[in-house]
């Protein structure tokens, strides 16, 4: 039986002086061993991407974390914080790919940047830089080449609503590698877990959606050590071969 396939939408980044697609391999591999998924990855280039095309073959939609960020004119700002960290490109992909996965009940898991496109793409809005807002932590990673120290856990999460029910947990430790957070949570998104300073760490679409959930750290990093993450992405793919059960997808 074929496995079923989530998509991946890429990131814009500078390869050998070559504008790219990219996407870090630990996504793909969270989806192939923890979901038991066939990730597929999505170009973001202008003129690449038919999200009818993508939707027709796509079992689920893995949006990734990056080190860029959403533009803010996407939630009504003019002027981002840091204008280096935009991909505009990555944008023009995602958002509207999230608006017609959710209309279509596709699943969905958002993680990151990804959690933040989703917020967006559904009407919220972005704190641009969480550590300079009063009563905020600063949820930004370490400056360390260490990538075990990086994606380190850093501080816990009280989990409520499906989420706390899924894990069977009242709170996580989660890991932290995020300079900009949820500010005015989209209307059909409902909180399902929260740092201790308050900042939203995940939500969900709640209108009937098999699996389309945003968390803000990084499920995905060092999956089968960590029983929650594989958690998560066992039950994202359990959504995604319902799709095909349902004859929704290939």
């Amino acid at each position: 039986m074929s496995r079923p396939v989530v998509v991946i939408p890429c990131s814009t980044e500078t390869v050998s002086g070559l504008i790219s697609d990219t996407v870090g391999r630990k996504y793909c591999a969270a989806v192939a061993e923890g979901s038991e998924c066939q990730p597929l990855l999505l170009p973001v280039g202008k003129g690449l991407s038919d999200i009818g095309s993508v939707l027709a073959i796509a079992s689920g939609i893995l949006l990734t974390g990056a080190i860029s960020n959403v533009h803010p004119e996407n939630y009504g700002l003019e002027e981002p914080v840091l204008p280096e960290a935009i991909d505009r490109d990555r944008d023009a992909v995602t958002l509207p790919l999230i608006r017609a996965a959710v209309e279509r009940k596709v699943p969905i898991m958002a993680i990151c940047r990804g959690f933040q496109e989703l917020n967006v793409a559904l009407g919220g809005s972005l704190h641009q830089a969480v550590h300079t807002v009063e009563g905020f932590a600063d949820h930004r990673e370490p400056k360390v080449t260490d990538f075990d120290v990086m994606f380190a856990p850093r501080h816990p999460v009280t989990l409520t609503g499906e989420l706390k029910t899924w894990l069977g947990q009242d709170r996580i430790i989660v890991n932290s590698l995020h300079g900009q957070g949820i500010r005015d949570l989209a209307k059909p998104l409902v909180a399902e877990a929260f740092a201790e300073d308050g900042l939203v760490e995940a939500a969900r679409v709640a209108a009937g959606n098999p699996f389309s959930l945003g968390v803000q750290w990084h499920p995905e990093w060092q999956l089968r050590s960590n029983p929650a993450s594989l958690a998560l992405f066992r039950r994202f793919g359990d959504a995604a071969r319902g799709m095909i059960a349902k004859g929704q997808a290939a």
